[in-house]
């Protein structure tokens, strides 16, 4: 799949251009509601992305708004790309669609970790722990369902076109013992094994680093190809994470990931402490 090019991407590309149109023709979001007869609600979401729109729906704002001829036509088949299902759907249970959607279209992907391997990188057993110990109260067949989904995840880093993935990992996360000796020997050689693909750098931010910028918690960056497409930040949390858009919100989180880069270790290093970890929990 060319980057981009997805279907959640696509919703955001054009829920962009909607509220873009909207404030062009100076129309307010309950004038619009009140003249398409619905609520104002509706209108807020669908500029935010949150929702989906009808092609039917994508016309008759676009004809609200003095938009006529092909470049309406072009946006409401933009809409109606934008409303393919997506790979995830078959996982909807477990996924938030515009997280794994935007993921999947990201041409670059900048992840921290403080205390778990990145989920693009986690082996099944691991993911399996993990997920154990975060839903207790979840029988094994919901277990194993998010474990396959965390799996099929992981295939964008072997798809033919991937994205730029770079992840900086405390070392913290190399030394708790997620599912036992074993399963932290197996995880740390996956490490070693796909930071040795041309589009994957990993790197450790030491213990004698002391306090560093990614104390305040896990974050991932993505970068998309088209201009028109800015990056966005999905800030990880318990409830589910939330995602960062405003400029100021981005650039601060772009600066922070630089601080980290700088902070770890350089891959090289990196890959020789994560070996020796994997040595740690083999013998």
């Amino acid at each position: 799949m060319s980057r981009g090019q997805g279907p959640t991407i696509r919703r955001r590309r054009l829920a962009s251009e909607l509220r873009r149109l909207r404030e062009a023709a100076d129309l307010t979001i309950d004038e619009v509601a009140e003249k398409l007869e619905c609520s104002a609600s509706k209108i807020s979401r669908i500029e935010t992305g949150h929702v989906g729109v009808t092609p039917r729906d994508a016309r008759d704002m676009l004809e609200l708004y003095g938009m006529t001829g092909d470049e309406r036509e072009a946006l409401v088949q933009l809409a109606r790309e934008a409303r393919k299902p997506g790979w995830w759907q078959a996982y909807k249970e477990v996924f938030t669609g515009t997280f794994v959607g935007l993921e999947a279209d990201a041409s670059s992907l900048r992840a921290f970790q403080a205390l778990l391997v990145p989920g693009l990188l986690q082996t099944e057993p691991y993911a399996r722990a993990v997920i154990r110990a975060m839903r207790p109260d979840a029988d094994e067949s919901d277990i194993q369902r998010r474990v396959a989904a965390r799996t099929a995840r992981q295939q964008l880093l072997t798809d033919p076109n991937p994205p730029e993935y770079w992840a900086v990992i405390d070392e913290a996360v190399l030394h708790r013992v997620v599912g036992g000796p074993e399963v932290m020997a197996h995880q740390a050689e996956r490490l070693l094994t796909v930071a040795q693909l041309p589009h994957v750098t990993i790197q450790v931010v030491p213990f004698g680093a002391g306090a560093h910028p990614g104390m305040e918690g896990p974050f991932l960056i993505l970068g998309f190809p088209e201009q028109a497409d800015p990056d966005v930040v999905y800030v990880d949390s318990t409830s589910g994470g939330f995602f960062l858009e405003l400029p100021p919100d981005v650039r601060r989180y772009i600066l922070m990931f630089d601080h980290l880069r700088a902070t770890a270790l350089k891959p090289d290093d990196s890959v020789e402490v994560i070996a020796a970890a994997a040595e740690r929990f083999s013998g």
